[in-house]
């Protein structure tokens, strides 16, 4: 008989690292999968080694696994995430996975950006899988906007783009939603999950350097095309599912105060 387990793919990752916690702090039998050959200390023996790049090891991963937590991404090279992805499921087939909970992204149906296009489609994927699926879209996460911004304060100048309005959503809870949809069945595109307050992005930029104590003139540019225009259109907010508790002003107190 099948038991419970959960597997965390993408484990190491800013959202990953957190899910695996959570599903730890709930006492759930839980398993990381990772590509390193030599595993992180771990009495009570999460890790395991695959690679979703090639499929190595992911039928040994997974066997005994009744639900995969799929947060592996790699935004460097997202066209890897196609393969990944196939990989994923064919294994997940292959040894009798019951449910994989996907996470996704707001806006990622309404904006032509490559990285979005690359995200639906591994959501088209997973629905015509034959696999139990679920999948929870977001908003962005602050460390990963709190990131972007550390970059682009490297330049006198910090670029944001114009008319573009953000909905920051701790990763935090993000995860805590994951957990929750992992402990139940198969759901199919669940209701998103957005922070509690939209930003424009000069007001983010402004807030992250204040909070930073770096001195940055803000500069919004106007990006042309289907891209630029997805951006302005709102797409990337979900005012009504402004559900998330934890404020970018929180986060900026928390985390990169000086």
């Amino acid at each position: 008989m099948k038991n419970d387990t959960i597997l965390v793919t993408g484990a190491t990752g800013v959202l990953g690292r957190e899910v695996l916690e959570r599903a730890r702090r709930a006492a759930l039998p839980v398993r990381a999968l990772t590509r390193r050959t030599e595993l992180p200390e771990d009495p009570g023996d999460t890790w395991r080694t695959g690679d979703l790049a090639t499929g190595a090891g992911l039928d040994r991963a997974f066997a005994g696994v009744r639900t995969v937590v799929h947060c592996a991404t790699d935004v460097k090279h997202p066209k890897n995430d196609i393969a990944a992805a196939r990989h994923l499921l064919e294994a997940a087939r292959r040894v009798g996975v019951a449910h994989v909970v996907n996470i996704s992204i707001v806006g990622v149906d309404r904006i032509p950006f490559p990285y979005y296009r690359i995200k639906l489609e591994v959501e088209r994927m997973l629905a015509d899988s034959g696999l139990g699926w679920t999948t929870l879209r977001a908003t962005q996460f602050p460390d990963l906007l709190s990131s972007a911004f550390s970059v682009l304060s490297r330049l006198p100048v910090v670029l944001v783009p114009s008319g573009t309005h953000c909905q920051p959503v701790d990763q935090g809870e993000v995860a805590d939603r994951l957990v929750e949809l992992a402990r139940g069945g198969p759901s199919g595109r669940v209701p998103d999950l957005a922070g509690p307050t939209v930003y424009g992005s000069e007001r983010l930029a402004r807030d992250w350097l204040r909070a930073a104590g770096r001195r940055r003139l803000v500069l919004p540019v106007f990006v042309p095309g289907r891209i630029g225009a997805g951006f302005r259109s709102g797409a990337l907010t979900a005012p009504d599912r402004a559900v998330g508790r934890r404020t970018w002003e929180q986060y900026l107190a928390e985390t990169v105060a000086r």
